[in-house]
């Protein structure tokens, strides 16, 4: 090959969030293409992909140089200026240890903890130079911003700082990127001095061009990047930050052309990269020691905790058995060096559980260990379970092992808090991760900084389908959406959105940590990586992501927030707020014997519960953990479990792959068909799964009973199946062949089972994880059986923030019979609380109110219920509540108890926030007066008085604070009309169907349109609803939704005609035709009204509304309205036939029955 002639240094990948734009995967091949041995990634203040880009320039035979644009505070600010922005020099890795001292300083960069913007100092630079090659910075860096504003002298005392610090490692910065009146501003005026300072202090020359993106026509996608990440505009006019056409990936003939006049400063490019010759490599996992001996010490920690567990478990197996299967495990952790990670994992496990911290019961394939669950890091036995250890921890494949761990969603901090403390904080780390720009986003952003209307953006964006949780490319919805393309060819400004957003899709844009990954190590981490911080957390994360922080030498942790955890704990403190013990019944009987010390212990349940397997075979599972959808529902209602084997079958089995499984099982269980033998030597092992292969464990036993595998080789063999490695299974099936024939099996039968086994391991689920999610499904179960009043509160409260999950609760409450307490400041808590066998509302389920904001009304009411509004204002700061969650409180209904008139609450707000401030405001300032403390004194506002609500609107508003219907429905007055016209109701619908499919009508208030594309290329929509008695889904074809979409939207009330099927054991609606509800109404409308009057003040108020709706016309139905007059001066029942017709509907009927005074409405 011959010699290179320029390298480029600085380089700009993706992971310089929202600037750069050089993807890392490309870039080697891009290198290569252009003739470089070499290139430098020196993303802005960051090394998210030092390790990363190392290894795939490797492999496509490129010397990675591994670098840094890191922001250097270069001058301090006078007193009373402010602060000089840092700007930004480029660190290249020399060596080794200019990779360490790299990496401390991109640590210190963002750990400062000074709250000044991050930066690295001068000392910082003296203090780790060693073995870090330093360019001065181009025009953007500190010596052209110096040289721009004329300080020469400051200048050179920079440069001779630098070369103080770095002698014949610095290197002085040139870069040009010519347009069309030569150099840019910053660069013309910084070059002359720079080349002068070079030439003076006898430094060398590197040319340089900053590349942001690969190629020039990628510009102007590119600068609306720049503008995404500033929330600027391209086209306005203040200054924001413009790159040019010339920031692109060059190549060497162009740099050579660009500086033919320095060319020892393209020459020093080559010599930086001879002079570079580390890299960053992979590291074997590094753990912190636990203990002197860690052999001993498992050994003991195992063989203690075995003994505790067997001491009160059932035994499913001799004591001999549970010790051999011990002492073969601790063989192989020993063997294979981790007895450190189970000690690890076992310690915070322990200080969890000693802290009333719920922990699942184990995750994944780590309950299948014995010594996990003699460790109480589990609490499955793998033994009754029939878990194996070779799934887990393979001595015939090292691997690290790996237990995710489920903790309760609100108390995971405190168990990452404790292993900080004890390992050390800088030791223990988070794990970084990065948001991409999908399609969608790109669309939504570029729009914004192209200045487009909001609409027309949004709904380009909506036009992009989305498949299972990504949005597609823009270039996909471009061939598969007609509307988008018909959009892009008639208006240009959507066609330019459209090309920029396909250049800058898929590119990082932000950072944030992990979810659940925690990282610890032997040593600080910033000797082994780099580390940021996220601005929302105190505590550091790694810069390597989770696919490259183990590579690095980290061990990975995971501290999962399971949400269920959380339920299941909030379930029993209810219960024990209600007063009795988990193993009580809300009658007071006992519902099983506790052991000793296991009361109220969830994991203590019995396994045998009647009530609970009567809950499954039911299919009454709203939310039941893991058994929650419809189909999960429907493959309960066949199988109709009676053991927890049936409930981890289920979870198994219910996954991608064969569905004809499900039935199958559930068919030979229930006696109705006879079960497929496979081969006699195992058919034993096939014996719980009804004759179906469900478990990956059970391909790995027919490896080991049938042709003689180990069972470590047997999870090699079901490994390679699984990810469909051919070559390996190539290799596999004559050894499988062999060794069935030496155990008597001829060669078609091994052929025969080795190809079922080759099917089934890609579909067959890790028993061991499904065993430990069916057991917290059955807790969850068994508590919705036993105690569902307090279940239900313990779901909703653990889903206080999410409205469709609490609309979908509410229902389910209603379907078990249990009363719900609306809303109400005087009885509800900040969160859902259990009361009398009832739920009562919790304050915080309504929407933009906040719990912290509710807690305040809780302890401002103490034990003493609110007597007033002014009293409600006196003793709460109405100020630290906020106006727009009292306005939710007043919509629902919570202040009925102090007032009734919703709207008068809802308008007097200004006044009672103020009068509640000036009251606080004195008693905060501790003014007191004659007649008592701060405030009281003070008169209270006289309020407005206008009429309530109508029954509608009053609907209205509740649904705008509640997210749905909880005190009434607005189709309650339609149903009489509605009946007469042929309407039926959802329940009726729900019991005329189980005789057959028909077609009929069905009104609704539409809640949600979800539109879809079918894979011919038409739209359909799933439009959901609801009647008073209950929810539904219908689906509506292309031409319906084309004609009908205006009346599908969310908030109008329609009466759809529908073609009703059971399939599955669930109803299925089908639309042939919407109409508005008012139309059908009409046609079955009342010929009149009887009104029932008790007190006279209510008739001119009557005679207001009948008027109001005569004058508008409201109805084209009219009829007589009929008064029967009720009072203690009247002799008896008093009918009034009005002298006239009146317009008659549901929502005349309605406002008239809401009137003080009206006892009832009826239709006559």
């Amino acid at each position: 090959m011959s010699k290179p002639r320029f390298i480029h240094l600085r380089v700009h990948s993706e992971y310089s969030l929202l600037e750069g734009a050089m993807r890392i995967k490309s870039l080697p091949q891009l290198v290569a293409d252009a003739g470089m041995p070499a290139v430098a990634v020196t993303d802005t203040n960051n090394m998210f992909c030092a390790l990363e880009f190392s290894e795939y320039a490797v492999k496509a035979g490129v010397q990675p140089i591994l670098g840094c644009q890191i922001d250097l505070a270069y001058e301090a600010a006078a007193q009373g200026e402010k602060p000089r922005p840092p700007r930004g020099i480029v660190l290249l890795v020399k060596s080794r240890q200019g990779y360490l001292n790299l990496l401390k300083l991109n640590s210190h960069f963002y750990l400062r903890g000074d709250g000044q913007i991050p930066h690295v100092t001068l000392d910082e630079l003296a203090a780790h130079n060693e073995g870090l090659i330093c360019l001065s910075g181009g025009p953007e860096g500190p010596f052209g911003a110096l040289l721009s504003a004329g300080q020469i002298a400051k200048a050179e005392g920079l440069m001779a700082r630098l070369a103080e610090i770095f002698g014949d490692r610095l290197y002085v910065e040139l870069q040009r990127h010519p347009i069309d009146q030569g150099l840019p501003e910053a660069e013309a005026l910084s070059e002359p001095h720079l080349i002068d300072m070079a030439y003076k202090m006898g430094l060398p020359l590197v040319a340089t061009n900053d590349v942001y993106f690969p190629k020039p026509k990628m510009y102007e996608a590119h600068d609306a990047l720049i503008c995404i990440a500033q929330g600027a505009y391209v086209d306005q006019q203040e200054p924001r930050r413009i790159l040019t056409s010339q920031h692109y990936f060059k190549t060497p003939e162009e740099m050579v052309t660009l500086f033919a006049d320095l060319p020892e400063a393209i020459e020093n490019t080559v010599e930086i990269a001879q002079r570079c010759a580390y890299r960053a490599r992979t590291h074997d996992p590094i753990l912190p020691r636990f203990a002197e001996n860690e052999v001993e010490e498992l050994r003991r920690q195992a063989n203690e905790g075995l003994q505790a567990r067997l001491a009160v478990i059932p035994h499913a197996a001799s004591v001999e058995d549970y010790q051999k299967r011990l002492d073969f495990e601790l063989d192989i952790i020993e063997g294979m060096g981790f007895p450190g990670y189970f000690l690890i994992v076992a310690d915070f496990i322990k200080w969890a559980k000693e802290h009333d911290i719920p922990v699942g019961p184990g995750r994944g394939s780590g309950a299948g260990s014995l010594v996990a669950y003699a460790l109480t890091i589990t609490d499955l036995d793998p033994l009754r379970y029939s878990l194996l250890f070779e799934r887990f921890l393979n001595p015939e494949r090292v691997s690290m092992p790996d237990f995710d761990i489920d903790f309760c969603m609100d108390r995971r901090e405190e168990v990452i808090q404790y292993v900080q403390e004890k390992y050390g904080r800088d030791r223990v780390g988070q794990i970084i991760t990065f948001g991409a720009l999908l399609s969608k986003a790109a669309v939504r952003d570029i729009g914004r900084v192209l200045q487009m209307p909001y609409g027309q953006v949004d709904r380009l964006s909506k036009m992009i389908p989305v498949e299972g949780v990504k949005p597609v490319s823009i270039e996909k919805a471009l061939a598969d959406e007609p509307r988008l393309r018909e959009e892009a060819q008639a208006e240009e400004v959507v066609a330019r959105l459209l090309d920029y957003g396909q250049q800058v899709e898929g590119l990082l844009r932000n950072a944030s940590t992990h979810a659940a990954g925690v990282v610890i190590g032997d040593r600080p981490l910033d000797e082994l990586v780099p580390l940021y911080q996220d601005p929302r957390s105190d505590m550091p994360a790694t810069q390597f992501n989770m696919k490259w922080v183990e590579p690095a030498g980290l061990v990975k942790f995971d501290f999962l927030g399971l949400k269920t955890l959380t339920v299941v704990q909030n379930a029993i403190d209810l219960i024990h707020s209600s007063g009795r013990d988990l193993h009580v019944a809300p009658d007071g009987h006992a519902l099983y014997q506790p052991p000793e010390g296991a009361e109220n212990q969830i994991n203590a349940i019995p396994l045998d519960d009647e009530a609970t397997y009567a809950l499954y075979a039911s299919a009454k599972t709203v939310a039941v953990f893991q058994v929650e959808s419809s189909g999960m529902m429907d493959a309960l209602r066949r199988m109709r479990p009676t053991c927890i084997e049936d409930i981890v079958a289920l979870v198994a089995l219910y996954r991608p792959g064969p569905m004809e499984n499900i039935p199958t099982y559930c068919e030979v269980k229930n006696g109705i068909k006879e079960r497929a033998s496979i081969h006699p030597l195992i058919d034993h092992i096939l014996e719980e799964t009804q004759g179906i292969i469900v478990y990956q464990e059970q391909v790995m036993q027919i490896a080991q009973v049938m042709a003689g595998y180990s069972l470590g080789g047997a999870d090699l063999l079901r490994r390679a199946m699984g990810k469909k490695i051919k070559e390996a299974m190539d290799a596999e099936r004559p050894k499988f062949v062999e060794g069935a024939k030496a155990n008597g099996v001829d060669k078609a039968k091994a052929e025969e089972v080795f190809d079922l086994l080759e099917k089934f391991a890609n579909y067959g689920f890790n028993k061991s994880h499904a065993a430990a999610y069916a057991v917290v499904s059955y807790q969850t179960a068994w508590l919705k059986a036993n105690h569902p009043v307090e279940f239900m509160a313990a779901v909703m409260n653990c889903d206080i923030h999410l409205t469709d999950k609490l609309s979908i609760y509410s229902q389910e409450v209603g379907r078990l019979g249990i009363e719900i307490v609306p809303p109400c400041v005087n009885r509800s808590l900040a969160t859902f609380s259990v009361s009398d066998g009832r739920v009562v509302y919790g304050l915080g389920g309504l929407k933009n109110v906040g719990v912290d904001a509710m807690r305040l009304i809780v302890e401002g009411r103490g034990d003493q219920p609110f007597a007033s509004l002014f009293d409600f204002a006196r003793r709460v700061d109405l100020k630290r509540v906020g106006k727009r969650p009292l306005e939710m409180l007043a919509r629902a209904g919570a202040f009925d108890e102090l007032d009734a008139n919703r709207r008068r609450v809802f308008d007097s707000l200004d006044a009672l926030v103020a009068y509640s401030a000036a009251i606080h405001d004195q008693k905060s300032s501790n003014q007191t007066s004659l007649f008592g403390e701060g405030g009281d004194d003070l008169p209270e506002p006289r309020l407005s008085n206008p009429p309530d609500w109508l029954p509608n609107e009053r609907l209205s508003q509740e649904h705008q604070a509640v997210g749905f219907y909880l005190s009434g429905h607005p189709l309650d007055e339609y149903m009489p009309s509605l009946k007469r016209s042929g309407c039926l109701s959802l329940r009726e619908v729900e019991a005329r169907v189980q005789g057959g499919a028909f077609v009929t009508k069905l009104a609704g208030a539409v809640a949600v349109k979800q539109e879809r594309k079918s894979q011919r290329g038409t739209r359909f929509a799933f439009v959901g609803l609801s009647d008073p008695t209950g929810l539904y889904e219908v689906t509506v074809f292309s031409d319906l939704l084309e004609s009908a979409r205006h009346l599908l939207e969310a908030g109008q009330n329609v009466v759809l005609t529908v073609e009703a099927t059971y399939e599955a054991e669930q109803l299925k609606l089908l639309a042939r035709a919407v109409q508005p509800i008012d139309a059908v109404a009409a046609q079955g409308g009342a010929t009149g009204l009887r009104v029932f009057v008790e007190d006279a003040t209510a008739l001119p108020q009557l005679a207001n509304v009948l008027g109001e709706a005569k004058k508008t016309n409201a109805s084209r139905v009219t009829g007589p309205i009929q008064l029967c007059l009720t009072a203690a001066d009247l002799p008896g029942e008093v009918e009034v036939l009005l002298g006239e017709d009146y317009p008659v509907n549901p929502a005349i009927k309605g406002a008239l029955k809401s009137l003080g005074g009206v006892i009832a409405v009826e239709e006559v």
